[in-house]
């Protein structure tokens, strides 16, 4: 009778267990060390530990272009190669939210340097050169070379304006 009534409650709450779904809230870009030119996407925790159990085919937009990575223990190859020093920004949609992250990747001769770039650079750059212009009228034309040059160095490392604004909203949306 005792294995009657085990059994039948091992089925009862059987029935009634959900296995947790793996998502990605962070991530970080890192130099690919198994192919030249490349880098891998790394699902990560809040304290930048490498997640081991994330697993499986997770959808990912690259510099707008959307593209299935397929993760084994936290670890997935970005197949294209970086030929130069470029802006990467990455972006991943899951039942959390949206999560991005903006990095410049400097090529070296022989390695590439993913750096992050916070959205809240993005933002204090331009306003600190409006700021500054309009607290010193003498500076504001030295105040729009700069803004060009920053401008010009986005576009020429293939950050355009969309991405550029769409960074900043992502960055402001994580906030609330």
């Amino acid at each position: 009778m005792k294995k009657l009534i085990l059994i039948l409650c091992l089925t009862i709450t059987g029935c009634f267990a959900f296995a947790d779904t793996i998502s990605i809230k962070n991530f970080e870009i890192k130099e690919n060390p198994y192919g030249q030119n490349q880098v891998s996407v790394v699902a990560t925790d809040t304290a930048h530990n490498t997640l081991q159990n994330v697993n499986g085919n997770f959808v990912f937009t690259m510099n707008g272009f959307e593209d299935t990575l397929k993760f084994t223990d936290g670890v997935a190859f970005y197949k294209h190669k970086i030929d130069r020093s470029t802006f990467l920004y990455a972006r991943h949609v899951n039942d959390s939210g949206t999560h991005s992250s903006l990095y410049y990747v400097y090529k070296s001769e022989s390695k590439l340097v993913p750096i992050h770039i916070s959205w809240i650079w993005l933002l204090a750059v331009p306003l600190a050169l409006i700021l500054l212009g309009y607290m010193f009228k003498r500076f504001i034309i030295i105040a729009i070379i700069i803004f060009v040059i920053f401008a010009f160095f986005n576009y020429h490392n293939n950050l355009s304006i969309p991405t550029f604004f769409q960074s900043i909203v992502d960055g402001l949306k994580s906030i609330f």
